[in-house]
Order: structure tokens, then C-alpha cells, then sequence
């Protein structure tokens, strides 16, 4: 049988539904990730071959409907299944121990009640602001170019609807769940037991101010700058060879560890993806455990993980 030093700093390869279950109860101080959401992308062309074929290494539940066909089933089934992983982290995490969750905006309330239904207590929902980000609304050229009427006519229907777009503006944010598992006794008791459970609010943001549920790492400007910026990523942190669809900025990750646990902590991301979480871990002196059914990224985290500069590995002050 695994003891907990058989998991910590490790990446595993495998499904989290598989993987979860094997691990010990209540060792684990957080929970930092980004879940897949099944929320496949086509381009302005429709291009579901480019799609389908992305399939493999970007989904995790197959049996999803693909591509930007709206289906609001993908939420019920995303909740479902999200339901389960939530499940396995409530008995993973020690009591009062915190758990951070990425999500699509449209899908924020599938992942939030399924977090609550598991029986977090949601505390709180952090926004992280960017300005990088693609427009996905699709124009309707393509299908037009299929209705069987003359040429005329589809040329005048392509001028009448210029413009418009399948309902999607460019999405420039992303809702974070922050969940607690529940504490036991008091808050100061369960932190004393526990060594988690409060936020320290010297991990400041921005111009040294009060943490915020705001967050950005570009620059805005002057005024939003002071109050919500966290370090700018680097531009290599991510790696010329990565190719996982949504990395998140290592400063981020590393905002919301600081910010939930002690020097020291286990920090757990059941989704690692190409490693950030555990990096970030590594960067502030706490443990990480990834775990990821993609072999592919994977080896992804690894390699950042041994080019990262041991430099960063630097405990915070107590």
C-alpha cells in the first residue's frame, strides 16, 4: 500500500477518476487546477476534421459532443462527472483546506455546483482578467455556401448577415471557484490542527495592496496595475515544445499557493497539464502531486520542471 511520501513530487500519468481513489484521506493542504471542460473550438471554417483530430490529446470524456455545436447536455454531463472528481478532492484535502478551480465562464455554474454538491463550501469567486484571447464567434459563409439557391442569392445573403457571429464575444476572463472543505472546530483551532484553513493576507497583489479577487498578470494600466497585477509571467516560462492548448501563467498559480498554505504544504492539481501547478509549487517551497491522463504532457511537465531554475525554489520568509 502507497504511503504519502509514494506521492508527493511526483507527475502521474493515468485518469484522475482512477487515480484519486488510490490516494491516502485529508494529507493534502490545496487544490489548484484547470479541468478540462469539453468545450471543443472550431475556426471561422468550421474545420471539424482539425477539430476531431485534436480530439485525443485535449478531451478526456470521449463520448462528448465535439466541436462548437451548442449543447447544453455538455454542462449536464460536465457537472456529472466533475461531481465525482470533487468528490474524491473533499476526502483528499485536509479539513479546511482550499481548492482553487479554473472554469469557462459558460460553464461556472455546472462546476461550482458540483464542487458544492460534493460538499465544499464555496467561499468565494476569484476573476482573473486578461486581454490575450482569440474571438471564437463563427461567421455563417460556409453554410450559406451549402443552401441550394443561385449564386446571387448567396452572395446577397453573405452581405445581409456580415457581421453576424454565432453568440460568442471574445471571452477576457475566467472564473476561479474558490471552495474550503469544511474545518473542524473553530478556524483558528482547525489552522493550529491543520496548518491550513485561513489565507495570509501579507501576499500582497499589485502596488503591495490587500489580496483582491481580481486578478491580472498584463498590464492594464495605472489604476487596475496597483490594485489586482501579479508578477508578469516570463516569456519562456512556457516552453517552445509545449503544446498544451491553455497554459496558465506560473505567476498566477503561484499567487493562490502563497495565498492558502505554509511554506512546506502539499499542493495537489489532479489536471496538470504541462506543469504549472507544480511548478509554482516547487517555486514557493511547497510539495506538488499532478496528475494527468495525457502521456504527452506529462512529459511536457517534466521537462519544464528540470529546466526550471532552481534560483526560483526560494521559500517565503516567515
Amino acid at each position: 500500500m502507497k504511503t504519502i511520501h509514494d506521492w508527493v513530487d511526483q507527475l502521474i500519468c493515468g485518469d484522475a477518476l482512477q487515480v484519486l481513489p488510490e490516494m491516502p484521506s485529508e494529507f493534502v493542504d490545496a487544490v489548484v487546477t484547470d479541468p478540462p471542460y469539453f468545450l471543443d473550438k472550431l475556426d471561422n471554417q468550421w474545420s471539424l476534421e482539425q477539430v476531431e483530430k485534436r480530439l485525443p490529446s485535449q478531451r478526456v470524456i470521449t463520448h462528448l459532443p465535439p466541436g462548437m455545436k451548442f449543447d447544453p447536455n455538455q454542462g449536464r454531463e460536465f457537472y456529472r462527472w466533475f461531481l465525482k472528481v470533487a468528490q474524491e478532492l473533499l476526502r483528499i484535502l485536509k479539513p479546511g483546506g482550499f481548492f482553487f478551480c479554473f472554469s469557462s465562464p459558460r460553464l461556472y455554474h455546472r462546476l461550482a455546483a458540483a464542487v458544492e454538491d460534493a460538499g465544499f463550501w464555496i467561499r468565494d469567486s476569484f476573476i482573473w482578467l486578461y486581454l490575450q484571447n482569440q474571438p471564437k464567434a463563427m461567421g455563417l459563409d460556409h453554410f450559406i455556401e451549402r443552401l441550394p439557391v443561385s449564386e446571387a442569392v448567396k452572395q446577397q445573403l453573405k452581405a445581409k448577415l456580415r457581421g453576424w457571429k454565432t453568440p460568442q464575444v471574445k471571452s477576457c476572463y475566467e472564473p476561479i471557484v474558490v471552495a474550503q472543505k469544511p474545518y473542524e472546530g473553530t478556524l483558528l483551532e482547525n489552522m493550529l490542527k491543520h496548518q491550513v484553513g485561513l489565507f495570509n493576507t501579507e501576499v500582497r497583489i499589485g502596488s503591495n495592496m490587500y489580496p483582491a479577487n481580481v486578478l491580472i498578470v498584463d498590464s492594464f494600466g495605472e489604476m487596475l496595475d496597483r490594485y489586482f497585477l501579479v508578477p508578469k509571467p516570463d516569456v519562456q516560462e512556457k516552453g517552445a515544445y509545449n503544446t498544451h492548448p491553455s497554459v496558465k501563467p506560473v505567476a498566477l498559480c503561484e499567487h493562490l499557493i502563497r495565498l492558502s498554505t505554509l511554506p512546506q504544504a502539499i499542493v495537489l492539481d489532479p489536471f496538470i497539464g504541462s506543469g504549472t501547478t507544480a511548478i509554482a509549487a516547487r517555486s514557493t517551497g511547497r510539495h506538488f502531486i499532478g496528475v494527468d491522463i495525457n502521456p504527452e504532457y506529462i512529459a511536457i511537465a517534466q521537462r519544464r520542471l528540470s529546466e526550471w531554475s532552481p534560483s526560483l525554489f526560494q521559500e517565503d520568509a516567515p
